[in-house]
């Protein structure tokens, strides 16, 4: 199965993820298919950033976010 999850990058207590479609059998910060956006928790301007047509594409194409960036999603459309 394919999902839309959180890659782990930055340094350590200084993280920053991105958005990435992955295969669900890869770990969290191995192999990916495609990176879609990005989210700094500890930045003070622009948090989230993700490219909604590529987003869109892939649900469309079956891949399940996770329930974190299910949120983020919401956020961003809000």
């Amino acid at each position: 199965m394919v999902k839309i999850r959180l890659r782990r990058m930055g340094a350590k207590k200084a993280p920053f993820y991105r958005i990435v479609v992955a295969d669900s059998r890869a770990p969290r910060d191995g192999r990916f298919i495609e990176e879609v956006g990005m989210y700094n928790p500890s930045a003070d301007g622009d948090k989230l950033k993700v490219d909604m047509e590529r987003v869109q594409y892939w649900i469309a194409n079956g891949a399940q976010p996770t329930d974190t960036v299910r949120g983020l999603i919401k956020k961003l459309e809000a």
